[in-house]
């Protein structure tokens, strides 16, 4: 049976379908817990939350699903150059994006101070709440945290985009891997090298992953259908996870506009950009990203770079100045999606791949 993996066993998941976590408040406990129910693995980016909110969401989950779902946190939340980042710096940013700022009628903010919780504080919540399990991206968490989330009864995930990166979370005794490849959407998460430098597509990385680990092996990037479903398991995946099909549903917390552009003709041209965060990161083209792409080396480290663009973000949603200033994530395979409902979304793979059985 298709379904029967050394990951649905590890978690005692009916199929091996993992719901990508989305940060930026992208998750929702409707979506982690209907993907859960459904009987794959239901997921919530706890990046932008304080341990007390993160708290409050998992017993929120908790009381809509008694299946196992799990809780992301990222490990490096700081960009190293961040401690280096001076006035001088932050001028240099404000020029570069100024006529933007003029142009919808917006005051240049001051430079941000309040950036956000950090992750020794956030993972704090995750002993206190106990979620079955406890992803993680952009690294690996201390000896002592993950041997905590073994006493406590956590299963780990870790995420690499590269074999050197699987193999670190292996020896470091994770349960399971995300191995994902360039075609994702949403932030690239190395942590040996730079983002830039570990660019493997999901194909080629799959099998390498594979067979350089013992754990089971979850593939992610570019997989939208039961096609990419078959491919990834046929490559010695143990499971899929899916972030662009999730976030296009119903259940998902992107904004409605997110959403519909997610089934238009301009989903199928994306990009990498630092643009939108500091971070490399695969969203759809739009005047930001292809105006300020040679000018990257003036864009603050994250989570600065973030929380700048936020102001331009958080402007009144009109039809252009949405699609002009803002980040919307998408994977390279937005053009296969179908579904609008995450429900839906997972019976659809299901009766597909069961076919496959036949």
């Amino acid at each position: 049976m298709w379904n029967k993996t050394k990951f649905t066993k590890l978690l005692g998941i009916e199929y091996p379908v993992v719901q990508g976590p989305f940060g930026g408040g992208l998750s929702s406990v409707s979506l982690a817990s209907t993907v859960s129910n459904a009987g794959g693995l239901g997921s919530f980016g706890g990046q932008p939350f304080s341990a007390e909110e993160i708290v409050r969401i998992v017993r929120e989950i908790k009381s809509q699903t008694n299946k196992p779902f799990n809780i992301n946190l990222w490990v490096n939340d700081r960009d190293t150059p961040l401690a280096d980042f001076q006035e001088s710096d932050y001028k240099k940013l404000t020029t570069l994006f100024a006529p933007y700022f003029k142009e919808l009628g917006l005051e240049i903010p001051n430079m941000p101070s309040h950036l956000g919780p950090q992750f020794e504080e956030q993972v704090e919540a995750i002993f206190e709440v106990k979620p079955p399990v406890f992803s993680f991206v952009y690294g690996i968490p201390s000896a002592a945290i993950l041997e905590k989330c073994r006493s406590l009864g956590i299963k780990t995930i870790g995420a690499a985009t590269t074999v050197d990166e699987a193999r670190a979370l292996e020896n470091a005794g994770v349960d399971a891997i995300v191995a994902t490849g360039f075609e994702a959407g949403g932030h690239r998460v190395s942590f040996l090298k730079s983002a830039e430098d570990s660019l493997t597509g999901t194909f080629s990385l799959i099998p390498q992953v594979a067979d350089a680990v013992n754990i089971p092996v979850i593939a992610a990037g570019g997989i939208a259908d039961a096609r990419g479903v078959k491919a990834a398991l046929a490559l010695g995946a143990d499971a899929v996870q899916m972030g662009t099909a999730f976030l296009a549903t119903e259940q998902s917390n992107a904004t409605q506009d997110h959403k519909n552009i997610l089934f238009t003709e301009r989903a199928n041209h994306t990009t990498l950009t630092k643009v939108f965060t500091g971070r490399l990161s695969r969203g759809i083209r739009n005047r930001l990203t292809e105006e300020l792409k040679t000018n990257e080396s003036l864009l603050a480290p994250y989570p600065l770079q973030s929380k700048f663009m936020s102001f331009l973000k958080a402007y009144p949603a009109t039809e252009n100045s949405n699609f002009d200033f803002k980040a919307y994530w998408a994977g390279q395979s937005a053009s296969l999606l179908k579904h609008k409902d995450a429900k839906v979304l997972i019976e659809s793979l299901v009766a597909e791949m069961n076919k496959t059985d036949r």
